[in-house]
């Protein structure tokens, strides 16, 4: 990307605010930890509180949004990528009006994007982009070539940990990696799972204890989601748990997490590496 891209925003120079639309990749250091439930509900949570949402399922090769919706979808990704489809049309509408963008399952052949197929999805994500108001990016879990492309690629980073030790650790591991390798430097940690909120917050301090140690970031408190026995009754009638049980714990919890995710400044510049609707963001007064 030109240089002169990142530092020159209209939308600053000219006093404009900036555009309103957010992009936020939604990950997580080791699977199991619930991720793609808190991506569907959160979906769900913000279109309740007016906004356009997009819910793109970029676990590809093991996408499973449309399982836990009991959706079965036409196309996925992969014809989009083999020059079948354009995004718009593989495009499949889920509860309440969010849309859903589905990666496919058993797909080896997306485990690994190359650029061409990156730059194919950065320009169909720009199409859609005017019809949106957030775009939720559901990453695989880990710190693969695709997971660090779309977490790189999104103005915010929201990583997924739960209450013990491996996740703790993998949850590090990945933000150490898009720190070194992508120069990424804020993070916004939301704990899954946890008993309480002390849990939560013991999660988080000792998330900030190490990166202060060893790595020049910062960690911003996302919130938890508590446990409870909602959430799998819920992925067992393949719905999300606000829509199944709106007065469980977890239900409340999420429409908090809404709350906090519309509170963010929408990003006011870019980051150093490409993003998702840059030109855009740039063009944009």
């Amino acid at each position: 990307m030109d240089e002169a891209l990142i530092v020159a925003n209209p939308c600053e120079a000219d006093g404009n605010p900036p555009p309103s639309f957010r992009v936020i990749a939604v990950t997580s250091g080791k699977g199991g930890v619930g991720k793609t439930n808190v991506v569907l509900n959160l979906a769900l949570a913000l279109a309740r509180s007016g906004q356009r949402v997009l819910v793109f399922d970029a676990d590809l090769g093991l996408g499973n949004v449309d399982v836990l919706l009991g959706i079965v979808p036409r196309y996925t990704l992969s014809d989009v990528l083999a020059g079948e489809r354009r995004l718009r049309e593989i495009m499949i509408q889920g509860p309440e009006g969010i849309m859903i963008l589905p990666a496919g399952s058993a797909e080896w052949d997306l485990t690994a994007l190359s650029p061409e197929q990156q730059v194919l999805i950065q320009e169909e994500l720009e199409r859609l982009s005017p019809s949106i108001d957030v775009l939720l990016i559901d990453t695989g879990a880990g710190i693969s070539s695709n997971v660090l492309f779309f977490a790189a690629a999104s103005q915010e980073i929201v990583v997924v940990a739960a209450p013990e030790p491996t996740s703790m650790a993998d949850a590090y591991a990945l933000m150490k990696v898009l720190a070194q390798r992508h120069r990424e430097t804020r993070f916004r940690l939301l704990v899954n799972m946890a008993k309480t909120r002390r849990e939560a917050l013991e999660v988080y301090r000792r998330l900030l204890l190490v990166s202060g140690r060893f790595l020049n970031i910062s960690i911003d408190y996302a919130g938890m989601i508590p446990a409870d026995d909602y959430l799998p009754m819920a992925v067992q009638r393949q719905q999300a748990v606000l829509t199944a049980f709106p007065h469980a714990p977890s239900s409340a919890a999420f429409r908090r997490l809404a709350e906090v995710v519309l509170e963010w400044e929408p990003a006011r510049h870019l980051k150093g590496g490409v993003q998702f609707f840059w030109n855009r963001l740039v063009t944009q007064a």
